[in-house]
């Protein structure tokens, strides 16, 4: 017994394999404790001027305009960070990208504090958007690289729920410390936290056994993380493998724009561009559209969105939990689809205000749910070599959707739309972004169904 015990240790072992076929481990839930946690401090970091805000314009005498640059540069930087980041968390690893980015945007936002002037404020809130970027798509990526298959999109959805966890902390922690010692402390707090984060993922972090096994470390290297994964498994002649790797020129970005991605990474880019423009402009228009549209109060105003806030981590867990499931394109679409009924809904609810809470929930719900519902999609549906190249990429084109929201707001409000117009309008874009993934989801079908026949998945 003992023989074939070690014969047995002495055989390749496919990483991949051995994460699906084990119950999930401490080891892994440690992973995404810290995915968790880089994504909760990103979300503090990217809310925070909005927090800051109000009292940053009395304090400088500034124009409400003066305010759009401020608040839209870390924006920008979000978007450059995580086009330029995920290529390189592909060539060089995850590990050495996230500790870098988390260092990075918590250095620049701990010297926002010490800003001057807006335009010094505008250069270093956009220099902390290169590492708020980098940080979340590569989070998820580690995070979904130590996940089982079958509770992957559910790992991912559960540290993405520390980005509304640490926007709703921040807020908390900005309307006590702001009126006790001002707007600075907010933004100190925002830059020392993630720094004290920083040497805990240096010295407590892994590397993705799985990039590790693609760049063909060295054996030992490999072998100390899977003796974490798996106590007892690999033995000091152990050989470690992943399945069948794609082929592609031009490295990580070659994979993503391949004949055989090109298509579905596009209808990613469109829906998760879409998504965003959704989800910021409700984060950001929903209390000035129901509060002049609706006749509300600024009181009653800010309880509807937080009703919205507050359906988001619950969509996210829900709809995580049924891509495992289910068929995940069917999932993200039909989400998105019922966020188009909820949203046409909000502007023939007006008159009563607890159904207009409840319908705001259910927005967050299903457009939370379907934006981080993207994220997993992405981490599952490129392969290793391309994984935080292709998730990366999404993200950074999605930020552009984001941007366009706060244009896009102004112009209907300036255009003086009615609410039953302005959410009747907002019903084309949950539309298409379904659509989106739909055909995303027919195409990867087919690819892997030609795979199976040995025809060319392209």
């Amino acid at each position: 017994m003992r023989e074939v015990k070690d014969v047995n240790r002495t055989q390749a072992i496919d990483v991949r394999e051995l994460i699906n076929s084990r119950p999930l481990g401490g080891f892994q839930k440690w992973v995404v404790f810290l995915g968790f946690l880089i994504i909760a401090l990103d979300g503090f970091d990217v809310a925070i001027m909005g927090f800051i805000a109000p009292q940053l314009k009395m304090d400088w005498g500034l124009e409400p305009t003066a305010l759009g640059p401020v608040l839209s540069a870390a924006l920008i930087g979000l978007a450059v960070g995580a086009l330029v980041a995920g290529p390189l968390a592909d060539r060089y690893g995850r590990k050495v990208v996230l500790v870098c980015s988390v260092f990075f945007f918590g250095f620049w936002t701990l010297a926002t504090a010490f800003s001057t002037h807006v335009e010094m404020m505008v250069a270093f809130r956009f220099l902390t958007g290169l590492g708020l970027g980098a940080a979340m798509p590569n989070a998820s990526t580690l995070v979904s690289e130590y996940a089982p298959e079958r509770s992957r999109s559910f790992l991912i959805t559960v540290a993405f729920c520390g980005f509304s966890l640490g926007a709703a902390g921040g807020g908390f922690l900005s309307a006590w410390m702001i009126p006790a010692f001002g707007w600075h402390c907010v933004l100190v707090l925002g830059g020392v936290l993630p720094l004290l984060v920083a040497p805990v993922l240096l010295f407590g972090l892994p590397e993705s056994v799985s990039f590790l096994v693609a760049r063909k470390a060295p054996a030992s290297r490999i072998r100390r993380i899977v003796e974490r994964l798996a106590p007892g498994v690999a033995g000091p002649d152990s050989q470690f493998q992943l399945p069948r790797a794609v082929a592609g020129q031009g490295g990580a970005i070659g994979i993503v724009l391949s004949s055989r991605y090109r298509f579905g990474t596009l209808m990613l880019w469109g829906g998760y561009f879409l998504s965003l423009f959704l989800v910021y402009l409700f984060s950001s228009w929903l209390p000035t559209l129901v509060k002049e549209g609706g006749g509300y109060s600024v009181s009653d105003a800010a309880i509807i969105t937080s009703m919205f806030q507050i359906g988001g981590p619950v969509g996210a867990l829900t709809v995580g939990w049924a891509m495992d499931r289910w068929s995940k394109q069917r999932v993200i679409m039909l989400t998105f689809l019922v966020s188009g009924v909820v949203i046409f809904a909000i502007g023939h609810a007006t008159s009563d205000f607890k159904l207009l809470c409840a319908i705001a929930w259910a927005v967050g719900f299903c457009l939370n749910g379907s934006s981080v519902g993207m994220n997993a999609l992405a981490a599952c549906f490129y392969p290793t070599e391309a994984r935080a190249t292709g998730a990366s990429w999404m993200s950074g084109i999605g930020r552009f959707g984001a941007i366009l929201s706060a244009f896009a707001g102004a112009q209907m409000m300036a255009l003086g739309w009615s609410l039953s117009q302005v959410f009747a309008v907002l019903v084309i874009p949950a539309g298409l972004a379904g659509l989106a993934v739909h055909a995303q989801g027919r195409r990867a079908a087919r690819s892997s169904r030609a795979q199976a026949l040995g025809l060319d998945p392209s």
